[in-house]
């Protein structure tokens, strides 16, 4: 137990349906779908979210805020707040397939193009900013967008105080290659041409959402990944609470991951290598399956082994689209997971 534990077991008790007559072991009775958190940033989390949202009503995307580069960049040192512009991406998955919901997915995604100030910034990020300074509050106006856009889902920072992702990377200086330096904001780390050893955020320690909390010790399924593994995926581990709520939910738990290595970040990671740094991270994690596509796994063998480590299986599925991009399709990652869900783990009470 961590000293953290009596926060969490206060969150525990504060979140709804708990205990109710009839109800499973999140308070929902028969026919209702699975609770279910994803967390992540960036085109991995968009990914994911845009297949969940097709097999559940009950869905919540806790979002990396350690973004430093493009529109959010800008907005992050010019007004001191958080980025907003993975949050907006994860609001755009989440917007329905009908015209209005595709409508508002295509407006927040809009970039301006100017000769201006306006040059590069996407509506969605001016929308998102213009709302935290009305309402003082990321998570109130975070739900108010998500109302506008009609998103089949909630939307939250992991953290309400924006963060610097700093790592420590080998041959980051191609003139160096022995050398271990520290390069400091995600955008760099994101395309350092060198190995990434490992990440840390900046201010270490910070404190997670407490809703984000709570939706982790609230849900039935837990989905970490894909993403950038160093900016995206792993910042979420090195948030205490929240990994303290990731450790202790009674929520299954699968990591979902990418189809191809990034090239700078991972550049010539292996599938199990993913997991091996991800255990560095945050030894204490456990998993239950481990999702990733059977065409972008050359020894079974070894990511089963990497896999066990954790207590998890592993699943391999077909989830890329057809037209040979390193992309997911939601059709095909929305099948995968719904079979997961059914086949692992407990009966839930959504079944």
């Amino acid at each position: 137990m961590t000293a953290r534990t009596p926060r969490l077991s206060r969150l525990r008790r504060l979140t709804p349906g708990r205990g109710e007559e009839g109800a499973g072991r999140s308070g929902r009775r028969r026919g209702a779908t699975p609770k279910v958190v994803a967390l992540g940033g960036g085109q991995g989390l968009s990914a994911s979210l845009a297949a969940l949202r097709r097999i559940t009503r009950d869905l919540t995307a806790v979002v990396t805020v350690a973004d430093d580069g493009g529109s959010s960049g800008r907005l992050r040192e010019e007004l001191g707040v958080l980025p907003p512009g993975d949050l907006r991406k994860a609001l755009a998955a989440l917007c329905g397939d009908d015209d209005w919901g595709q409508t508002w997915a295509r407006v927040i995604q809009h970039r301006f193009q100017s000769e201006g100030d306006l040059h590069g910034h996407a509506v969605g990020n001016l929308l998102i900013v213009a709302l935290w300074e009305q309402l003082g509050d990321p998570v109130q106006a975070l739900d108010l967008v998500g109302r506008l856009l009609g998103a089949q889902g909630r939307v939250l920072p992991m953290s309400a105080v924006p963060l610097e992702l700093q790592a420590l990377v080998r041959g980051h200086d191609p003139a160096r290659p022995e050398d271990v330096d520290t390069v400091r904001g995600q955008a760099t780390v994101a395309l350092t041409p060198g190995e990434v050893l490992s990440v840390q955020v900046v201010p270490s320690a910070p404190p997670a959402v407490p809703e984000a909390v709570a939706a982790v010790l609230d849900a039935d399924w837990v989905v970490l990944g894909p993403g950038s593994w160093f900016s995206s995926v792993i910042p979420h581990l090195l948030v205490p609470e929240l990994l303290d709520a990731l450790v202790e939910t009674k929520a299954r738990r699968v990591l979902s991951l990418n189809l191809a290595p990034q090239p700078g970040e991972t550049e010539g990671f292996s599938p199990q290598r993913h997991l091996e740094v991800l255990a560095r991270h945050a030894p204490k994690l456990a998993l239950d399956v481990v999702l990733a596509d059977e065409a972008a796994v050359p020894d079974r063998e070894s990511l089963a082994d990497a896999a066990k480590r954790f207590g998890a299986a592993v699943e391999l599925a077909p989830v890329a689209r057809q037209d040979g991009s390193p992309k997911h399709d939601p059709e095909l990652l929305a099948a995968a997971y719904d079979r997961i869900f059914r086949m692992h783990g407990r009966i839930g009470p959504w079944r």
